[in-house]
């Protein structure tokens, strides 16, 4: 589904082929058919502050939200388990990297396979319902991620509020 693609990119550490490419994902938002209208305005308003500010302090302000915050981390298995806890996280990054594989999905990154863009890619390549009960096994942690980003205030709220919103068995279609 390429609402989850779009996610994915928008939640990547940014760089100049993002920025360059804003007006195609603006343009794909408002064709596309599977973007409801709430999640098409936050996007657009997300895409605002993305062309916003300059691609250093995008990075700077990435750092500072994702890096520096553990409680914001993108690392799924961080919140499930903590840093602390390898014999737990460790087990569950291989099950996923061995999901990845059966689909045939390449990792060529050098993120952990917990990474929410990479799982989102991941979710990209399954058919709507599958893929929200794929993200529906994380939702908590989603749903934690998404409320610790809005007390923040960062922008980044609005991208995680809608990966969350997915991530439920009643949006499933009948």
């Amino acid at each position: 589904m390429q609402i989850y693609k779009l996610l994915s990119v928008l939640l990547e550490y940014p760089d100049q082929d993002l920025l360059d490419h804003l007006p195609e994902v603006r343009a794909i938002l408002d064709k596309n058919s599977e973007i409801d209208a709430n999640e098409r305005v936050a996007l657009q308003k997300f895409i605002d502050y993305l062309t916003s500010k300059s691609l250093t302090d995008l990075q700077v302000d990435y750092v500072k939200t994702f890096d520096s915050t553990p409680e914001h981390s993108l690392h799924l298995t961080h919140h499930l388990f903590g840093d602390e806890s390898d014999r737990n996280r460790g087990p569950a990054l291989i099950d996923l990297s061995e999901m990845y594989k059966e689909y045939g999905v390449e990792l060529s990154t050098n993120e952990l396979p917990d990474y929410l863009p990479l799982i989102l890619e991941f979710a990209a390549h399954m058919d709507g319902n599958e893929a929200m009960v794929f993200l529906s096994d994380v939702k908590k942690v989603l749903g934690t991620l998404a409320d610790n980003l809005t007390k923040a205030s960062s922008p980044y709220a609005a991208p995680l509020s809608i990966v969350e919103s997915r991530a439920t068995l009643t949006r499933l279609a009948a």
